[in-house]
């Protein structure tokens, strides 16, 4: 079929307008116009320059999914032109057109860029299936970058929010580490954002297009955690009905991602120091080794040093993951960050709740500014999705905090400290008397007063031993 015949084509069925946007740089008005009617009556979005520099022109004032390029321009070779348009859109997808095309010509063109190459008259079916699959490749790559990009937004250091003093060290110190291999320790309380730290960490690496996998060790029994991270094979205990991969395998040229690692049994600890020894482990049950490639970062909320001192942590181990510690501040050592991330929560979940923007008002910010946060950023982004989730207007006020935030009902002792106490012991004793307030409003029950700070139990029950709180009988007196 000759290019003639394009004007008496009808719309194929099953297409329709938008697929894609075209652009046609042919010094021929008569070659222009038949491409261009050809491509918009199967539902492309067409525009045709005459030469190169208007082509270029075209390309700066919007995006193209497709450019049809001549190769004899009357200002410059179309092979010249070639670089200058991936200049402006790398990702742009070019197809060369030549009434004089040579196999050299060809090479040439894919050499300099170009994505295929067609030779004038063209068949109509050919060169409509070269454009259908052209822009198809864009709209892809397209994706993949935004898909990309996202992920990235989402869990690196944009979605880390923080501009005070520690939070610039450790982004600053997050940027020399992550190209790195070495083993990390990310050190802080529940909910100061170890997990969101690592995976900066990988998305910032050269092993970002690999699997990032986290798993909580302190969650879950010593034989349950040895068979999920180094798998089993099919009878290697009573329910082990089939073999299974284990996440070192899975995580195989990513990072693993050990969380609560103060929690680790001392038998799983030696496992996990010879495969940081070695790269090799086997599976429960089985005699063959496992090279595997993983780097690991582990975060622990508790002093490692401490329970080595203890004997309940491994001295060796410690120093196999102890090659760089990052230490993440407690929320209440970082207070300035907190309209930040109040601003950051409340776009966040009236986002996801489809609501208008709130923003919390002076009188709310107040009480938030003067918490005290035991459960640091993940407990003031419950807060903030519950204020979101409860309030009938665009304005967060005082009302939709809870009552032991806002400070009603709650009187907390008048706090008694050392003249030459220092900030970080001033901030222990609040945080002390704030707990056992909220634990005698509570009758002495644990689990409601982690409820009442929207932490998790194991948390509250950690800082209770850390500050030396003396747990009084339940039951309200």
């Amino acid at each position: 079929m000759s290019e003639a015949a394009v004007i008496s084509r009808g719309t194929p069925p099953g297409l329709v307008p938008g697929q894609g946007s075209v652009l046609i740089i042919d010094d021929e008005a008569a070659i222009r116009e038949s491409l261009q009617t050809l491509l918009e009556l199967e539902g492309y979005d067409v525009e045709a320059a005459a030469d190169g520099e208007e082509g270029l022109a075209r390309l700066g004032e919007r995006p193209f999914d497709l450019v049809l390029l001549d190769l004899a321009l009357p200002d410059r070779n179309g092979l010249e032109l070639l670089p200058e348009i991936r200049a402006i859109d790398p990702q742009l997808s070019i197809i060369m057109i030549t009434a004089y095309g040579t196999v050299e010509d060809a090479v040439r063109a894919m050499q300099s860029g170009a994505n295929n190459f067609l030779q004038k008259p063209w068949d109509n079916e050919k060169l409509l299936a070269d454009v259908r699959a052209a822009v198809s490749r864009r709209r892809t790559e397209e994706e993949n970058i935004q898909l990309k990009r996202a992920l990235k937004q989402r869990y690196n250091f944009e979605s880390i929010v923080g501009k005070s003093e520690p939070m610039l060290k450790i982004f600053d110190l997050v940027g020399q580490v992550a190209p790195s291999r070495s083993t990390v320790l990310l050190q802080g309380e529940s909910g100061t954002g170890k997990e969101l730290i690592a995976k900066a960490l990988h998305l910032n690496s050269p092993r970002r297009d690999r699997p990032f996998v986290p798993v909580n060790t302190g969650s879950m029994p010593a034989d349950l955690l040895e068979s999920t991270l180094f798998g089993h094979v099919k009878g290697a205990f009573t329910s082990a009905i089939a073999s299974k991969k284990g996440l070192f395998e899975i995580a195989d040229r990513g990072t693993l991602f050990l969380d609560e690692i103060g929690s680790m049994g001392i038998e799983t600890q030696a496992k996990i120091l010879r495969v940081l020894q070695d790269r090799k482990f086997m599976h429960l049950g089985g005699v063959h080794e496992i090279q595997v490639d993983v780097r690991i970062i582990a975060a622990t909320n508790v002093d490692l040093r401490q329970l080595v001192r203890e004997g309940k942590f491994r001295e060796d181990l410690f120093y196999r993951l102890n090659v760089i510690t990052i230490d993440l501040p407690a929320l209440r050592q970082r207070k300035e960050d907190i309209p930040l991330l109040v601003d950051f929560f409340l776009r966040k979940y009236s986002e996801e709740n489809q609501q208008p923007l709130r923003r919390v008002t002076p009188e709310a910010l107040r009480p938030l500014m003067n918490y005290a946060w035991p459960g640091n950023v993940r407990e003031l982004e419950n807060v903030m999705e519950r204020a979101v989730v409860l309030s009938s207007s665009t304005e967060i006020s005082p009302e939709l905090l809870p009552d032991h935030i806002a400070g009603r009902g709650t009187t907390l002792p008048v706090m008694e400290t050392r003249a030459d106490a220092s900030l970080f012991e001033v901030m222990e004793e609040c945080e002390r008397q704030i707990i056992v307030a909220m634990l005698e409003k509570c009758g002495w029950n644990q689990t409601e007063a982690a409820d009442r700070f929207h932490i998790p139990l194991s948390t509250l029950n950690q800082k209770i031993k850390r500050l030396n709180i003396e747990i009084k009988k339940k039951g309200r007196e």
